[in-house]
């Protein structure tokens, strides 16, 4: 058996959507898991619409997903001799043949077809005829002599055995009048002579295939395996647009999911293994079967990319974390000012609050959020819920406390702990009427990490200055 080739071929015409990475992702785990490659294609003969930000953007989509993939980028514009050559060898095996149809034609052509409510198609009127009788320098395109009878069988590894009859399939064009090769063709001839075994795409190519089979056909070429998933729809079980939200998976990076967690859910949209959820790559590339791709289209659901965000988020060792989250600030919201102010001392105490405030984050936006009274001035912003802690009450029991925490000469967490539990007591109050107030000074909010973790962090003098702040 040969060895197994996939591509990913994406259009460069804007970023790299969600449905495009998990076909990407789809493609990378066939190949790793049945040892062989994946190509990158960029389709750029759309040459209005092809931009090299989109391509950049591809690229960086694939790379921050991890998914890397074997030999150069392939440029399909840049393989329009090519595809030139394949329609002439056609033309020559007279399995092609230049159509002189004029525009005013084929426009009446479909106008007929409206009326008699059939879809429009070619009429094959210059399939038989000679090219000596065209208009000398008439314009021509080559369009391929596709069976007139008989059926177009595809069988696909997900949607089953489809049959096309032929009867349906008009005389397509390989090569349009400006010499320049069609998707159809261009298609077809990059897969050969890359190697393709596999094709993973949409199940919106299905029909493309019968006519791309007919071109292998043609040419006496091996047809590649076909494997249409179904599209991604939103929750309202729509196709999924821009309407649902964020679409590219920069858009996804800027929300503060994990690649490894968008990779996860990525290959739970329309894949299952049992009730299992969460993946390893390697146990993805052990597991990833076609067999068990639905055919039914799969809805994204941002509450459960969020939930398993969040599990990877705590399951990912602190230093591991803490890189990505510094490698992520440009992108995220408020992250370009924290990167801004991350010197050695901010850096520490950002990777030792760490723990605290992953526990309470589903995303890194959350985190940066959580993280922001490391980098607030004094005297602190307060949140609505942190004023209304801070009554007078409270505000005198923070400044009986103040002079307390001063006193001691071992600033550790559990030191500042031991004084809040001594005060509380002696203030006959509970610890959280001690505590919560604590919170409210020393964050702005309500909500922290464990407020002797924060004592600990913040350090002995910026605590007990924002504590003061905030005393009655």
């Amino acid at each position: 058996m040969s060895q197994v080739v996939t591509r990913f071929a994406p259009s460069p015409t804007g970023f790299l959507h969600i449905g495009g990475a998990r076909t990407a992702l789809f493609n990378w785990l066939y190949a790793r898991r049945h040892g062989g490659r994946m190509m990158l294609r960029i389709e750029d003969t759309d040459r209005e619409r092809s931009t090299q930000a989109a391509i950049d953007a591809i690229i960086d989509g694939m790379k921050w997903l991890g998914l890397d993939w074997d030999g150069d980028v392939v440029y399909q514009f840049a393989r329009a001799p090519r595809h030139r050559e394949v329609a002439e060898a056609l033309l020559a095996k007279g399995k092609a043949y230049r159509c002189y149809a004029t525009a005013q034609e084929l426009e009446e052509m479909r106008e007929l077809a409206r009326a008699e409510k059939r879809p429009p198609r070619y009429d094959g009127r210059w399939r038989d005829r000679d090219p000596s009788e065209a208009p000398a320098g008439a314009p021509f395109v080559i369009r391929l002599k596709a069976p007139l009878e008989g059926e177009t069988v595809i069988e696909d590894a997900v949607q089953g055995r489809v049959v096309f009859p032929n009867k349906d399939i008009d005389d397509f064009v390989l090569l349009r009048s400006d010499g320049n090769p069609t998707y159809m063709l261009a298609v077809v001839v990059d897969d050969h002579d890359m190697g393709v075994t596999q094709i993973i795409r949409g199940d919106d190519h299905l029909t493309n295939a019968a006519r791309q089979k007919h071109i292998y056909e043609a040419m006496g070429w091996e047809t590649p395996a076909f494997a249409h998933i179904p599209l991604i729809h939103g929750p309202d079980g729509a196709k999924l647009s821009k309407r649902h939200g964020a679409l590219g998976v920069d858009a996804y990076r800027a929300m503060g999911y994990l690649p490894a967690a968008l990779r996860n859910y990525l290959v739970r949209l329309g894949w299952s293994q049992g009730d299992k959820e969460f993946f390893s790559l390697p146990e993805m590339i052990d597991s990833f079967d076609l067999a068990q791709v639905h055919r039914s289209p799969a809805r994204f659901d941002y509450a459960k990319l969020e939930n398993m965000n969040g599990h990877y988020l705590r399951d990912t060792p602190d230093d591991a974390l803490f890189t990505i989250l510094v490698d992520t600030l440009p992108y995220l919201e408020g992250g370009a000012a924290m990167l801004a102010a991350l010197d050695d001392h901010k850096r520490g105490q950002l990777r030792a609050a760490l723990p605290g405030l992953k526990a309470r984050a589903k995303t890194l936006n959350e985190l940066v959020d959580g993280a922001s009274f490391l980098f607030a001035q004094r005297p602190l912003p307060l949140d609505d819920k942190a004023q209304k802690l801070l009554s007078p009450e409270a505000k005198a029991r923070l400044g009986a406390l103040g002079p307390k925490l001063a006193a001691l000469s071992d600033w550790t967490a559990a030191a500042t702990e031991a004084v809040v539990r001594d005060l509380s007591v002696e203030l006959g109050v509970k610890l959280g009427d001690l505590a919560q107030p604590l919170r409210a000074a020393l964050t702005g909010r309500s909500t922290s990490p464990g407020i002797f973790d924060v004592l600990e962090i913040l350090g002995r003098e910026e605590s007990l200055g924002r504590i003061a702040d905030q005393s009655a």
